[in-house]
């Protein structure tokens, strides 16, 4: 088996749909299993996956064990020598996929890559980034990270046309090389929306596996996919994710400096949108409730359980 595709659902039928059809297109000669986690769904995708694409081994969980948990049902069963993690807001072009597999043929020593990926515009994604450092974070907080060729973190100022060694590689589409993952295991669960990547890629590096974006052409990420259910939601739990990050990868100390900066970075957004408010500026009111909102439950994005990386 060559590669086996991972993709997790949760109420995204119509997008699932489309991913899987370019998947299938776009396969070339490869010998490849495709397996579908779905999330405990209620729009129907299991259906439509037995009716349209029988040939896909559907795994139904009774819970939404989020990316991490998802991801690791079906990576305990497959069976290819490199594995794709895809989002089901993503569509495959050309050849992207053959190639991405014979990129990690002649590069043993690499674990883990990220091709071209565009927004639905067309316009370039950025796929890759540095890790999320108590520096990065503190520059996103006072706004430099808005200039383009000063983010460092999110490498915004770079065109992607070459190969280059990265820290994180996006969960949206990420090519897995077999034995790597055998030795580092799988996902770690505690992390169930956001950091999941990042935890895992850290993982590979400390084992010495290298991680890089190859200019492969390309995949389109939509982005939002089941996020857009989150609203408010979605910001507390990167907060989580990212300070549980920091806490594993850091320690207590650097975990309460994460979270203080992410609090700020909140709560000043919050005061912002609110004034802007008063002064009539559109959606100006609707930002201010989101940030507020935020503020509110920022107690509950502290990392209450202890991280565990599953090894198996």
């Amino acid at each position: 088996m060559d590669l086996s595709v991972v993709i997790v659902n949760w109420n995204t039928r119509d997008l699932l749909r489309d991913c899987l059809q370019s998947v299938f297109d776009g396969l070339g000669g490869l010998e490849v299993e495709v397996f579908v986690v779905d999330n405990a769904s209620e729009d129907g995708s299991p259906a439509m996956i037995r009716r349209e694409f029988p040939e896909v081994r559907l795994i139904q969980s009774p819970t939404n064990l989020g990316f991490a948990g998802g991801n690791n049902l079906a990576l305990r069963r497959v069976s290819g020598r490199h594995v794709l993690l895809l989002n089901t807001d993503t569509i495959v072009h050309g050849n992207v996929i053959p190639e991405c597999v014979a990129w990690l043929d002649r590069n043993p020593h690499v674990g883990v890559i990220g091709p071209r990926l565009l927004n639905s515009d067309g316009s370039l994604q950025p796929s890759s980034s540095a890790f999320p450092t108590l520096k990065n974070l503190t520059m996103q907080l006072i706004g430099v990270t808005r200039i383009a060729r000063c983010d460092k973190y999110r490498m915004t100022g770079w065109d992607r046309s070459e190969e280059r060694s990265v820290d994180v590689i996006s969960g949206a589409a990420m090519f897995v090389r077999g034995k790597a993952m055998a030795e580092i295991g799988l996902l770690d669960e505690s992390f169930h929306f956001y950091g999941e990547e990042t935890d895992w890629c850290c993982r590979f590096r400390e084992k010495g596996w290298s991680l890089k974006f190859v200019p492969i052409p390309e995949i389109t990420h939509f982005g939002g996919g089941s996020v857009r259910r989150l609203n408010h939601r979605r910001d507390v739990m990167l907060t989580e994710g990212t300070t549980r990050l920091q806490l594993k990868h850091g320690g207590p100390a650097a975990a309460v400096a994460c979270f203080t900066i992410l609090a700020l970075h909140n709560i000043t957004r919050a005061v912002f949108w609110s004034a802007a408010s008063l002064t009539g500026r559109p959606g100006a009111a609707a930002r201010a409730r989101h940030f507020a909102l935020v503020v509110t439950e920022l107690p509950r994005a502290w990392p209450s359980t202890p991280e565990r990386a599953t090894n198996s």
